[in-house]
């Protein structure tokens, strides 16, 4: 019985690896065969710097034109202009 739960499971995790390949092969031929297109997303960012007592201080550092790639996943070292456009508020911690 455990065998069986055991070659399921592994055909169900090929299944899942072979999928997930396939879609990001197709995504970057679409990307490719596209010219690589890439588009800009204004993103604000923000410094947390961490204070005394379990506090935080956010510092602005304004916003800016982002450029990003028109694809499901990152492409080129680009962050997807979907996932940009969903948030579009970026912190990082000092």
């Amino acid at each position: 019985m455990l065998r069986l739960l055991m070659r399921w499971t592994g055909r169900a995790a090929a299944v899942v690896l072979a999928a997930f390949s396939l879609l990001y092969l197709g995504d970057w031929a679409v990307y490719a065969l596209r010219g690589s297109p890439h588009s800009a997303v204004t993103v604000h960012h923000m410094v947390v710097v961490p204070l005394k007592g379990n506090k935080q201080e956010f510092v602005d550092q304004g916003s800016e034109a982002q450029a990003c790639s028109v694809s499901l996943f990152a492409q080129d070292g680009l962050d997807a202009c979907w996932k940009l456009r969903r948030n579009p508020n970026q912190s990082e911690t000092f």
